[in-house]
């Protein structure tokens, strides 16, 4: 990726100081943005051991070397917006690694500017060439 081409994904310094806490106690982790259900749209954080990422499911970058995923249905409603992973007071979802620390993962947003939208849209087809 060119240094044009905006992040799809970063995160706070609260939320990459809770990034390294995690693997430290639980080796390499990931991410999946929860689509609903039980746990709302959360972030959740699992051990890469614990959880199959889909075959189809959209990598949108890295967070303090930690890979974020999500569904390609919900990729579809997200993909023109820009994602900052934080941390806020609360409990976090019932099977996410942060869970029992009162405190959890949030996710804030914003939607792509136009340019933004083009610059991941040329690197995108640049990328399936």
């Amino acid at each position: 990726m060119t240094s044009n081409v905006p992040l799809r994904v970063v995160a706070t310094q609260k939320a990459l100081d809770l990034i390294k806490t995690l693997q430290e106690e639980h080796g390499e982790i990931l991410f999946h943005q929860s689509g609903g259900c039980c746990d709302g749209s959360s972030p959740m954080c699992y051990g890469r051991g614990e959880y199959m990422v889909g075959d189809d499911d959209v990598k949108l970058g890295e967070v303090g070397g930690v890979p974020f995923y999500m569904s390609p249905s919900q990729f579809e409603y997200w993909r023109h917006t820009h994602l900052t992973l934080d941390v806020v007071p609360g409990r976090g979802g019932m099977f996410s690694l942060e869970n029992g620390r009162e405190v959890r993962f949030h996710i804030r947003s914003r939607i792509f500017s136009d340019a933004e939208v083009k610059a991941l849209e040329a690197a995108e087809a640049m990328a399936a060439a």
